[in-house]
């Protein structure tokens, strides 16, 4: 979720009550389109990361220092020149726009005290970081937009700075009954669309979440409302912004599984039922979600080029397996070299000499039969000819099953590891990824200057049952190995996605009757980490754990089983406890 107004009314109310008054002890700027402020107030000393990037404008509170570059950026300098040392007055937010602005008191190079004003928009990639004088004059700003960049603005030392009114949105702070009919009510468009396009500030999941809370369908027309719906609406929507105005946020993020999905400053009734965490205040809650974020983006990014190596190994056994199975089926016809070899036999005695057919009766299906012949041959020469034409394809055919099996094998092997690098969380789970790629011959090990490399040990995720039961998931064929064999005993039980790449799930009961939930939960977290994850119900195969075999010589986490249960389960893990990290 990008931040709207009301995430940034949330943030606005946590700066004001903590820096205004404090003073900008540091201000250094790490990247080019971000700033990051250090404030001296009340005795604390807070920073201020905000950023006008394209792709992640932002702005909250944070613990975390940044290094300055070696040489600071000129706005960097003017900034320090205009504000250094100055004093925050006010932090404030015209209406709902995702603007915020922080009032400074400063001495200018006389001594006199004067008024600054830096101010970030945070619109995508219109997102900017610009600094004011008192008349309300673009001093700078960290991008500079000139009328060639933007025919709506420019934001060039000089020129006044104004907020672009280019979708005529109204404020949902002021508008009144008659405004919103007109503006959201008049609209041939879905309701929820017809909100976030008439009103500064929400977004489509805000606007999903007013309709939640007055129980109407958010894909209902906007100008199909009865009188009594609308108004009935418009209320809900008031009783929203009362909680805006007076400052009563509740931030929260929501996860699906252990992915953060969305962020909110406000609950999400329409989100309801979803694993979520709750803080204090905005800043914690951005801080949180974005380096979760941030993880999985880097995880993903160092996962790059063992999803190429993988990828290109599955295209590879792919065609060897269709070339294959293509010459197999080239195999198919031997059987009529050997009966002609018999025909031959039995009735070639009487050829006379130079013949290049025989006209027979084949014994098997009664009918007529034409059998070509080398005249330059005997019949007993001819016959043998089949045979032996017979006995090769026989013998490529069994090679070639044996073979079949063996690059199924290996495909469905690497669907495992393709799953694997889905469900990697750590860089720990993508290097023993890559020393199960070492071990199996898919890539070189790479050089270690003679050491003895040492085995990477990631743990697999630990979770608590509702019943209190241990459960225990593998997230790659090392971690399966160590689940199913090394923690799991032949009592406790196993699950696992049916007939698709998946995790190795293992509850540890002793000799206990596990409760019917416990099931269903062990039965989910098998979905959820299984190639199924993205499906509406995956079918869970459960059994024993000593039920379970591993051939002599099968790749890591290949097990087989004759003895097993099956129930379906929805790949959903919320509400299912995780274990804390020993």
């Amino acid at each position: 979720m990008a931040f709207d107004g009301i995430t940034v009314a949330a943030v606005r109310k946590e700066l004001d009550d903590s820096l205004t008054g404090g003073k900008i002890a540091k201000i250094i700027q790490p990247e080019s389109d971000e700033l990051l402020l250090t404030i001296k107030s009340r005795g604390e000393t807070h920073r201020l990361l905000m950023s006008a990037n394209a792709s992640l404008p932002l702005i909250y509170s944070t613990d975390e220092n940044r290094p300055a570059p070696d040489a600071a950026p000129n706005f960097c300098m003017l900034l320090r020149k205009h504000a250094g040392g100055g004093t925050i007055q006010s932090i404030t937010q015209p209406g709902l726009e995702r603007i915020i602005r922080i009032g400074i008191l400063h001495r200018d190079e006389l001594g006199d005290l004067v008024t600054r004003t830096l101010l970030i928009e945070l619109m995508g990639k219109y997102s900017n970081i610009i600094l004011l004088n008192q008349e309300e004059t673009v001093i700078d700003s960290i991008k500079r937009i000139p009328s060639h960049v933007s025919s709506v603005r420019e934001v060039l030392p000089g020129r006044p700075y104004f907020i672009p009114e280019t979708q005529h949105k109204l404020d949902p702070l002021t508008v009144g009954w008659d405004s919103f009919r007109a503006a959201v009510l008049s609209k041939d468009a879905p309701l929820s669309r017809a909100i976030y396009t008439s009103l500064t500030g929400i977004s489509p999941v805000m606007a999903d979440e007013i309709c939640a809370r007055a129980s109407i369908s958010p894909a209902e027309a906007a100008n199909g409302l009865s009188e009594t719906g609308a108004f009935h609406l418009f209320h809900t929507f008031e009783l929203l912004m009362d909680e805006v105005k007076s400052g009563c946020f509740s931030p929260v993020i929501y996860y699906k599984g252990k992915i953060p999905c969305e962020f909110s400053a406000v609950e999400l009734t329409s989100y309801r039922g979803m694993r979520f965490a709750s803080f204090e205040s905005a800043s914690p809650m951005l801080r949180t979600y974005y380096a979760e974020k941030e993880r999985q983006t880097r995880i993903h990014q160092r996962s790059t080029d063992l999803r190429k190596i993988v990828s290109i190994l599955t295209e590879r056994e792919s065609k060897k397996l269709n070339l294959q199975e293509r010459q197999l089926r080239d195999t198919e016809g031997r059987e009529k070299y050997r009966i002609r070899g018999e025909l031959i036999n039995t009735f070639g005695y009487g050829l006379p000499e130079g013949a290049n057919v025989l006209d027979a009766v084949n014994y098997y299906t009664n009918k007529p039969v034409k059998i070509p012949l080398d005249p330059t041959k005997t019949a007993s020469e001819n016959a043998q000819h089949y045979f032996a034409k017979y006995t090769k394809m026989k013998r490529t055919a069994e090679d070639l099953e044996k073979r079949i099996l063996q690059t199924r094998a290996d495909a469905e092997h690497l669907e495992s590891i393709q799953t694997a690098l889905d469900l990697a969380e750590s860089e720990e789970d993508l290097l023993q990824i890559r020393e199960e790629l070492e071990a199996a011959g898919y890539v070189k090990a790479k050089h270690n200057g003679g050491k003895k490399k040492r085995s990477v040990s990631a743990p697999p995720l630990h979770f608590i049952s509702s019943g209190g039961y241990d459960i225990y998931v593998g997230k790659n064929n090392l971690q399966n190995e160590a689940v199913t064999f090394s923690i799991g005993s032949a009592n406790d039980w196993w699950f696992h996605a049916k007939k698709m790449p998946g995790s190795h799930v293992i509850v540890k009961c002793g000799n206990d009757e596990l409760p019917d939930a416990v099931f269903e939960e062990a039965g989910r977290l098998a979905a959820y980490y299984s190639k199924g994850r993205t499906a509406p119900k995956v079918e869970i195969d459960y059994t024993r754990r000593r039920n379970l075999k591993k051939p002599a010589g099968a790749n890591p986490g290949f097990v087989i089983y004759h003895t097993n249960y099956s129930l379906m389960a929805e790949p959903d893990i919320t509400g299912i406890r995780e274990a804390e990290a020993d």
